[in-house]
This record gives C-alpha cells, sequence and structure tokens, in this order.
C-alpha cells in the first residue's frame, strides 16, 4: 500500500508562485506514473499534469503549459509541482495520485505520456486548497 501526503497549498496574489509536494511512502517498487490533478467547485476534476517516475511521459494541460513543471525526485519518492504566474483560473483543490502500475508498463510499451483519467490512478493524496486572488 502506498500513502502519499501533499503540501505546499496556499492563497497567493495573481502572477505569484507556488511548489507543491506529494511524498510517497510504502512500498512503491517499480516506476510508475504519476500525475497532479485538480477539482474546483461545481467542476469535475481534471489533469493538470502527468509523469512517468523513471523519467519522461510528460504532459500539461493548455491552461498550464508554459507555467507549471512537474517532477519527481526518486531518492525521496516525492512528486513537485512548481507554479509560476498563477491566475485565478488556477483557484481548486489540488490532488496528486499515482497508479499500482497498470498505467506506467503502458507507457513503457507503447510510449506517449503518463496521462490517464481518474479511475487510471490507484493512491491519492487528500488534496491542498490552492487559492489565487486578482
Amino acid at each position: 500500500q502506498v500513502q502519499l501526503l501533499e503540501t505546499g497549498g496556499d492563497s497567493v496574489q495573481a502572477g505569484g508562485s507556488l511548489r507543491l509536494s506529494c511524498a510517497a511512502s510504502g512500498f512503491i517498487g517499480s516506476y510508475k506514473c504519476v500525475s497532479w490533478f485538480r477539482q474546483a467547485p461545481g467542476e469535475e476534476r481534471g489533469t493538470v499534469a502527468a509523469l512517468y517516475t523513471g523519467g519522461g511521459g510528460e504532459w500539461y494541460a493548455d491552461s498550464v503549459k508554459g507555467r507549471f513543471t512537474v517532477s519527481y525526485d526518486n531518492p525521496k519518492n516525492t512528486l513537485y509541482l512548481l507554479m509560476n504566474n498563477l491566475k485565478s483560473e488556477d483557484t481548486a483543490t489540488y490532488y496528486c495520485a499515482m497508479d499500482r502500475g497498470d498505467l506506467a508498463r503502458k507507457y513503457e510499451v507503447l510510449g506517449g505520456s503518463c496521462l490517464g483519467p481518474p479511475s487510471a490512478f490507484d493512491y491519492w493524496g487528500q488534496g491542498t486548497q490552492v487559492t489565487v486572488s486578482p
């Protein structure tokens, strides 16, 4: 079983920056697909960025390209999301997620990215709130 713990959410003004962290603990084993999702009130949970922990497999939502950077530190088993030039529309609860391995094995064989729907991810963090004021 894997546990994910997110930190870093805060309230900032538009144009500011934040870095979210997601520390994974437990038995992780082989390389995985990891992802950041976000959900605003009344909206569906959507993918912000995704990454293969072995390197590559990156994917970004169009709305965050050029502003957000996803990375994974294997020795620390920690996923990061660096968010620059934040906008009010980035306000949401942010969740990190990790797959059990099925999505990662698919990426290893077919390439592409680690993009997947929420149902493709087996482990979730508790969520961290990001609020961007105009």
